[in-house]
């Protein structure tokens, strides 16, 4: 399992699905609410524990593993 300094998982935590780190926000609800058509802003207003440069850093690591194919820590 991919893991960084903003995504994490644990068996005991939403039965282990990759959340932010410090949360319990799934990563996969952030995708829902881009795919949906709807802005960042709108998902930072219904999850205010996830901060902007965390969830602009989770789409850059994303962006990385789909483009360059790597799954280096950048934060």
């Amino acid at each position: 399992m991919l893991e960084n300094k903003l995504i994490t998982h644990d068996p005991d935590i939403l039965s282990g699905i990759p959340i932010f780190v410090g949360t319990r926000v799934p990563v996969q609800t952030l995708l829902d609410y881009l795919e949906g058509g709807h802005p960042l802003k709108e998902f930072l207003d219904d999850f205010p524990t996830v901060q902007r440069t965390h969830a602009q850093g989770v789409l850059r690591f994303l962006k990385q593993i789909l483009l360059l194919g790597t799954y280096e820590d950048i934060a």
